[in-house]
């Protein structure tokens, strides 16, 4: 690929920065029900919305009313391209309806045209975190096999919607952080599913059927995306972190290969043709019933994808024995140490991105694009109103040193990077705004203060010179 055809810039996503939760049409989304560090879901609509409880994405960092201002920004910053989602809830309130709420479709219209205006490729993803939780409440989320049909409704409708504008599509987004092999955690299965999954009964079973259902609309997405629009490449999502033995001890060595290898079964059912056969096998053998009929098996030979997004922030020590005490949720556990932490405890292993470039596209052969890598830290305004963030600059430039080598000398073909989050917005997990990845600074707290001015920091023009260099050199 030329210099200037490679994609830099950023991803955020609908819920995180939109707001506008109930404005011209839009339903509640799963994660309209999201407080600071807690996940609910309700019994009764009238129990939706509690009025003595602050829910962050609300407001968010109200994209929705300021997105040719912070669009504009990113031009400033030399993006070709911005990843954004698209609210399912906001197109069809409840999930399930025949017609569109047309206010909704014009939304993402506008915010595509002005993409285009400023020359930047718009990439989007529909399926990040944005469940209508009618879907949940009535029909069980992805358990049941009737939300993949409103599903590829949806995104019919924003194939159409959107066609000869978009080129780039995503169907999910890290859908892959839950598996039957692993207990998972509430966090994941509700921002994934809107389910929790300490209050599900049968967990394994449920956990498989719902990444089945997923996999299986992926690829349907995929062959709806290229009827309407043979131009339209589709890719998904995946957010990978790889696990290295803590030593040599073969036993160490294989587990790391486990834990490394468990998350790309999806991927392997979206970009070889079938359902793996290992995985079937796996659920046989654990009592998991899930039968792959005539109908799907054609469905995933069809609608292998175009190329693969990784989301990458970190890297992880593989279980071993004796290490149960190390059990953490989220990205904890056994920590490296050759590796620094963020203050969110996460390792800062740039190599571990080469790693994971090199692993996926020898493993599926097709491109990659870096969807989504940054730093989440607090940042101090000075009193002079700049924010020096150096060890932003610090990890982004290492992160892009080590993909370049990827290319250059692993010879990966790697299309873009985005990072995320380019301007500050709530934290999908926490509901917090002190955890920023920004190079746009929002003036927004988690005390729910703030004018919601946008600022730039110094790695607004770090990078503003890194994309320059990059594409004229």
């Amino acid at each position: 690929m030329k210099k200037n055809e490679f994609l830099w810039g950023g991803s955020i996503a609908a819920h995180q920065c939109e707001g506008a939760w109930d404005q011209e049409g839009k339903g509640i989304g799963i994660m309209d029900l999201v407080t600071q560090g807690t996940y609910e879901i309700p019994r009764e609509i009238c129990q939706t919305i509690d009025p003595e409880k602050y829910y962050p994405s609300h407001e968010g960092i109200d994209f929705y009313h300021r997105y040719p201002e912070d669009i504009a920004l990113f031009a400033e910053m030399g993006f070709k391209a911005l990843r954004i989602s698209i609210d399912w809830s906001r197109i069809f309130p409840k999930g399930d309806e025949q017609t569109p709420n047309q206010l909704g479709i014009e939304f993402y219209q506008k915010v595509i045209d002005e993409l285009l205006k400023h020359d930047i490729e718009p990439i989007v993803t529909l399926y990040h975190f944005e469940m209508p939780v009618h879907l949940v409440r009535e029909y069980g989320s992805w358990v049941n096999p009737k939300v993949v049909d409103f599903y590829l409704n949806y995104c019919q409708t924003m194939f159409e919607a959107l066609k000869g504008k978009v080129r780039y599509w995503v169907t999910f987004n890290e859908m892959n952080h839950i598996d039957p092999q692993t207990e998972a955690s509430d966090i994941f299965t509700y921002i994934i599913a809107g389910l929790k999954y300490t209050e599900m009964e049968n967990k394994q079973q449920t956990l498989a059927t719902i990444s089945y259902n997923m996999t299986l609309a992926s690829v349907k997405a995929v062959k709806i995306a290229r009827m309407i629009d043979p131009e339209n490449q589709v890719g998904c999502v995946f957010g990978l972190t790889p696990a290295y033995p803590l030593n040599c001890d073969p036993q160490n060595v294989m587990n790391s290969f486990k834990e490394t290898d468990r998350e790309c079964y999806q991927i392997d059912a979206m970009c070889m043709g079938r359902f793996p056969e290992y995985k079937l096998k796996e659920y046989q053998a654990q009592g998991i019933e899930l039968t792959v009929s005539d109908e799907d098996a054609l469905a995933f030979a069809q609608g292998k994808l175009d190329f693969i997004g990784l989301n990458y922030y970190s890297s992880s020590v593989a279980h071993y024995e004796g290490d149960e005490e190390n059990e953490e949720t989220l990205f904890g556990g056994t920590q490296n140490p050759y590796l620094e932490k963020s203050k969110w405890g996460w390792s800062i292993d740039p190599t571990g991105l080469r790693y994971l470039l090199n692993y996926i596209y020898r493993r599926y052969g097709l491109p990659i694009i870096i969807t989504e890598n940054g730093l989440g830290a607090i940042d101090q305004v000075e009193e002079d109103g700049t924010i020096q963030d150096d060890y932003r600059i610090e990890y982004v430039k290492k992160h892009i040193e080590q993909m370049e080598k990827a290319i250059v000398e692993d010879y990966v073909d790697c299309f873009g990077y985005l990072m995320w989050g380019p301007i500050d917005l709530v934290s999908a997990t926490t509901g917090e705004m002190k955890k920023r990845y920004g190079f746009i600074y929002v003036d927004k707290n988690d005390d729910q203060t703030g004018s919601l001015a946008r600022s730039k920091k110094e790695s607004f023009r770090w990078y503003q010179n890194v994309i320059s260099d990059k594409f004229n050199n």
